[in-house]
């Protein structure tokens, strides 16, 4: 696990990975294979691979060595080898053979030996509202000692890297990422697991209350269909209050909101079961949605739909059971989204998720 890492370094980097683990393993912060963490070394960052889960840190060899000097030369210099990063692999210490987090060029410009970014669902929640600023900065104000900036939304990879390479000269602490999630960084992975607890403390959005989901009726109503009840609770959330319905379907929050659930989220309509729905769908050549939301009662799913897409429906239950009823909120853009879902990085993670749901 610790190829390559000096003996005296080892300790460090065992803490490292617990770090990983531990975020990973939390789903109001990580989700399936979303977010990532690093560690600096001489010259080399260990950061997490593409398609890989935080939560494996420790047990799999998910870090990939990438030399950061010539990274984040390629990033300033506008090389494209930058954004998959696959070129600037420290080769022979690369046991696993992945390739780096499409995100690595942003680790790569910031200069603290320890960063963790993860798709924290109350950041997202305060994040993706038209009034984020505000409301941000009145819960970071409890934390005077730490130094932060809000980035604007960008596509995750070399146009986000570029974005927080603008301000990372100024050694932020915490870096809040509009529509998509949040940054802590320090030099040890004490001081970065003292700033998340403290950081998540501040953040922390009250969550909506709801009445509880039906499994009969949902099991009736998806009868003959290609579609499940969700099997976790928790995801039912986003069906059992309007103002969950209405934050989910009036457009896309965050990239892996897109990515693993799609740009459209189903709404079945009174008494109106899955088949129904989908007939209807494909009578008009219209693409089928791998959510469908049937209000008051919980939320179907897809059979299709992989490990990751369904650790992605909890996590936008938990995002919109954050939202502000009657909130005004900065959906991603038709041309946010048609990046996202045309990106051949994205569709790299989501073969890498699919084989993981095969091996299941």
């Amino acid at each position: 696990m610790a190829s390559g890492i000096r003996a005296e370094d080892i300790p460090a980097f065992d803490a490292f990975l617990d770090l990983s683990r531990e975020i990973g393993s939390d789903i109001l912060k990580t989700q399936g294979a979303g977010g990532n963490t690093s560690f600096k070394r001489d010259g080399v960052m260990w950061v997490k691979a593409s398609g890989t889960w935080l939560a494996h840190a420790g047990e799999r060899d998910i870090m990939v060595p990438v030399t950061v000097a010539p990274l984040v030369a390629a990033l300033r210099g506008g090389d494209p080898r930058a954004e998959k990063a696959t070129d600037f692999i420290a080769a022979a210490l690369n046991a696993s053979g992945l390739r780096p987090s499409i995100e690595a060029s942003f680790h790569a410009v910031l200069p603290q030996t320890v960063v963790a970014h993860y798709h924290c669902v109350n950041t997202i929640a305060l994040s993706v509202l038209a009034d984020r600023a505000a409301a941000i900065a009145a819960r970071m104000a409890k934390l005077p000692d730490l130094t932060w900036a809000t980035i604007p939304y960008r596509r995750p990879g070399t146009p986000l890297a570029h974005e927080i390479d603008r301000v990372a000269n100024t050694r932020p602490d915490v870096l809040i990422l509009s529509n998509h999630g949040i940054i802590v960084t320090g030099e040890t992975v004490g001081e970065v697991r003292q700033r998340i607890t403290r950081v998540t403390e501040a953040l922390s959005v009250d969550e909506r209350a709801t009445t509880a989901a039906d499994p009969a009726i949902l099991t009736s109503l998806a009868e003959g269909s290609d579609f499940h009840a969700a099997e976790d609770a928790g995801s039912h959330k986003t069906a059992l209050s309007p103002a969950s319905v209405a934050a989910a379907t009036l457009g896309s929050l965050y990239p892996d909101h897109v990515i693993f659930l799609g740009t459209e989220i189903g709404l079945l309509a009174d008494g109106e079961t899955a088949k129904a729905y989908t007939d209807e769908r494909r009578s008009r050549d219209l693409p089928v949605p791998k959510m469908l939301l049937v209000p008051g009662y919980g939320v179907l799913l897809a059979n299709e739909l992989t490990a990751g897409g369904r650790v992605m429906a909890r996590c936008l239950a938990e995002v919109v059971s954050r939202i502000p009823e009657g909130a005004s909120v900065a959906y991603l853009k038709p041309e946010q989204e048609h990046e996202l879902t045309h990106w051949e990085a994205e569709q790299y993670r989501q073969a890498l998720d699919r084989k993981a749901s095969e091996r299941t």
